[in-house]
């Protein structure tokens, strides 16, 4: 460069007017914590564990579907548990931090406690069909599980994390998202829950008494039927219930005409075979409610024992009738607590013992009703609910076809209510 010459000097830039925005703006970078971090894991471990909860399950219903193999009910069960604790983990993050993308997790944490609540009218209506539905729900929950990783990632490769912290949100904390979170909780998804579960408490009950037992939102009622043959021979099933209020027993007592052949409900005891007597008082009079034997006397009518005695009953069923009884009589203390947790049931158990509790005592009614249809005074059978639907099916086949129907309150929820709250009060 020749001596005399100067490198050209540049002016420098105009100065930025104060309150001017920068040229440019730089991209706010993300702080990628510890806490970012452990976010991302749990909601990858989640998602984890989702998917492999539906392959277990999905293997294990296979097992037990094709070759009634039971062989991963265990490790089903231990992987389950971790599932449901990882995503109610998330579930809580979901309302605690905005970190959480819920367009793909509020699907996962929410697919299990649904699907629990729509397999509900399911068991009641197809129980004897819920092996197939449980294999459908744990396939579902695979493809489901498989569609949101492929959502979450763009494609079905293995990485790990799941999740990238950069996938994340941009706040920790939002007081918007906190209240939003408790105010739908609090106010929509519980009590959506509470009249999904008591709507299909009243299908249940509905249904599994063939309508002899309602569930309502006042209380519970029972549907008194008139039978009628041909001949004008009339048999009445009145549905019963170990407790109640006061006045239902009462009211039924009164509406039984005097010429009426009543057959009694109740179980004898001729050889002491029970260790503790069969009572309810305990229930009742928690409940501020009255006691079946206390308050039912049909005193107009004539009264015929239809029943069976405790001795025909096989000797599982009336051990378990003690235990039962036990805790009934002494409340469940420590002891009854661990008697009954100690309790190991034999090979088809339930088959004897509905065997022992129904059939077999529906048998024996049904002969004696059998034996006084020949008299011309009308038959009253106040039974257990649980006894009618047999009951009303086996006279129906002999030829009686309903005539009437009469609707009685059992129990009032308000009453109890009230009874409780005055309890509350004096205590």
């Amino acid at each position: 460069m020749p001596p005399d010459s100067q490198p050209p000097v540049s002016e420098p830039p105009p100065a930025l007017a104060p309150g001017s925005p920068p040229l440019l703006a730089a991209a706010p970078a993300r702080n990628s914590g510890v806490g970012r971090q452990w976010v991302a894991f749990l909601l990858s471990l989640c998602l984890a564990l989702f998917l492999v909860d539906a392959i277990v399950s999905l293997v294990d219903d296979s097992l037990i579907q094709l070759f009634d193999l039971r062989l991963l009910t265990t490790v089903r069960g231990i992987v389950w548990f971790f599932a449901l604790l990882t995503t109610a983990v998330v579930y809580l993050l979901i309302g605690l931090t905005p970190l959480v993308p819920k367009r793909l997790f509020l699907p996962v944490v929410l697919f299990n406690p649904l699907g629990a609540l729509a397999l509900i009218p399911l068991a009641i209506y197809f129980y004897t069909r819920l092996q197939p539905i449980s294999w459908f729900i744990s396939l579902g929950q695979l493809l489901f599980g498989l569609g949101i990783l492929y959502w979450a990632q763009g494609g079905l490769r293995p990485r790990w994390p799941i999740v990238a912290d950069r996938e994340l949100g941009s706040r920790g904390f939002s007081w918007l998202n906190l209240s939003g979170f408790l105010a739908l909780n609090l106010f929509v998804a519980l009590p959506a829950v509470l009249v999904y579960l008591f709507a299909c408490a009243a299908l249940a009950i509905g249904h599994f008494s063939e309508g002899f037992l309602a569930l309502r939102p006042g209380g519970l009622t029972v549907q008194v039927r008139t039978y009628v043959l041909n001949d004008g021979k009339t048999v009445q099933l009145v549905p019963m219930a170990h407790i109640g209020e006061a006045d239902f027993y009462q009211k039924l007592s009164q509406s039984f005409p005097t010429n009426a052949v009543v057959l009694m409900e109740g179980v004898t005891d001729n050889r002491n075979l029970l260790t503790n007597r069969i009572t309810y008082k305990r229930m009742a009079t928690s409940l501020g409610l009255a006691e079946q034997q206390e308050e039912f006397h049909p005193v107009r009518a004539e009264l015929v024992r239809a029943d069976v005695d405790v001795e025909q009953f096989t000797p599982d069923t009336i051990g378990f009738l003690n235990l039962v009884m036990l805790v009934h009589a002494t409340g469940l203390t420590v002891e009854n607590v661990l008697k009954v947790l100690q309790f190991s049931p034999p090979p088809h158990f339930q088959e004897r013992l509905l065997d022992d509790l129904l059939s077999k005592r529906n048998r024996h009614l049904l002969d004696e009703l059998q034996l006084r249809l020949s008299q011309p005074d009308p038959i009253i059978v106040p039974w257990g609910v649980a006894h009618m639907p047999g009951i009303a099916q086996a006279i129906q086949a002999s030829g009686f076809r309903l005539a009437e129907t009469r609707e009685y309150t059992v129990i009032r929820f308000r009453h109890i209510r009230s009874r409780a709250t005055s309890a509350r009060k004096k205590g």
